[in-house]
């Protein structure tokens, strides 16, 4: 799942990516209003972070534009001011959730969760495939109930599968959601992916369908 970073304060948004990125997810960032409003509206996220203090084009605007065109993917807002107008005018303009600067980094975390899986509609979100379990909550994998420790480059690309079980994936769609923007995209890197992750696994679920890509079998298939 990618999770675009709206953040002009190059420390403040190097620390969200790095937490973003350590829990999992695939963190993009730009520090400009014009730019982010063109990557919100034209990529893929399944979250995104806005600071409302932004050059060229304030986030309260990059929202409501992003509102008007009809882009549902939730957002979180960052402010250091914090006041109770800025609250409500964000709320207003279709923010999701709100938090004032300062916060910790598992406060941010734990919402963005919480987010998504309101988006999801996940009521239960445990996926249990075989003998593999995806706790997507505690971002957990675990196999006949004993956890796999997998990195986070490994763990997305489980949950990208899981959530897509039935279904072929090419290579090509697994590095667009699993790399960011500017990562260099190498096929070979998903084949050794997908090697690594079998191996810790040491399960069948995923199966390489030649020319075409990967798929996971729908539950109870």
């Amino acid at each position: 799942m990618r999770v675009l970073i709206v953040e002009d304060e190059q420390r403040i948004a190097t620390d969200i990516r790095d937490a973003i990125n350590g829990s999992g997810y695939v963190a993009e960032v730009v520090s400009d209003g014009e730019e982010a409003w063109f990557r919100g509206s034209t990529g893929n996220y399944s979250a995104i972070i806005l600071d409302l203090g932004l050059p060229k084009l304030d986030g309260l605007t990059i929202l409501k534009r992003w509102r008007h065109e009809g882009l549902a993917t939730p957002v979180i807002i960052l402010t250091a001011r914090g006041t109770w107008a800025e609250r409500v005018d964000g709320i207003d303009a279709g923010a999701d959730d709100y938090l004032p600067k300062p916060f910790r980094m598992e406060e941010l975390i734990a919402r963005i969760r919480a987010l998504l899986r309101r988006s999801s509609g996940q009521v239960q979100p445990i996926i249990t495939i075989d003998s593999v379990t995806l706790d997507p909550r505690t971002q957990q994998v675990s196999v006949n109930s004993i956890p796999v420790n997998l990195t986070p480059l490994e763990y997305r690309l489980i949950s990208y599968l899981f959530h897509n079980r039935g279904r072929i994936v090419s290579q090509a769609e697994l590095s667009e959601a699993l790399y960011s923007h500017d990562s260099e995209r190498d096929s070979n890197a998903i084949e050794a992916l997908v090697g690594r992750l079998r191996r810790k696994i040491k399960a069948g679920v995923i199966e390489t369908r030649r020319g075409f890509g990967y798929v996971v079998a729908a539950e109870g298939a």
